[in-house]
């Protein structure tokens, strides 16, 4: 029934790959750029939020560069597994959250992220 929409998978999957690339590079690029901020909020050394926001942006770029796809979106899903982990065990945050962002944000991307790993070519 729905049958035509199958000729964009192609352009849906673009689609897919530019917004994890975007999402996941903006997200890097404040802990790559003012790591001693982010790290007084997330309770962690300056050294280790550069060096995540580093592999945040590098995974954005690899998947949007195409280069090292399936590679980038393993690191990236075990950066959101990580992300997950810490929200639920460290932080105490609920899936969904009025007073900050719950880790349903982190899930979607895990998912999105294990998609493109056994998706890419």
């Amino acid at each position: 029934m729905l049958s035509i929409f199958t000729q964009y998978n192609a352009l849906s999957f673009l689609l897919l790959q530019l917004t994890m690339a975007i999402i996941f590079i903006y997200h890097g690029w404040p802990k790559l750029s003012k790591p001693a901020g982010m790290a007084a909020g997330m309770g962690w050394s300056p050294l280790v939020v550069r060096v995540l926001g580093a592999v945040e942006i590098l995974g954005g770029l690899g998947i949007l560069l195409g280069a090292y796809s399936q590679l980038s979106a393993l690191v990236l899903a075990l950066i959101m597994l990580g992300a997950i982990y810490t929200k639920i065990s460290k932080w105490h945050i609920p899936f969904f959250s009025q007073t900050n962002t719950g880790w349903e944000f982190d899930f979607i991307l895990l998912a999105v992220s294990l998609f493109l790993l056994t998706n890419s070519g």
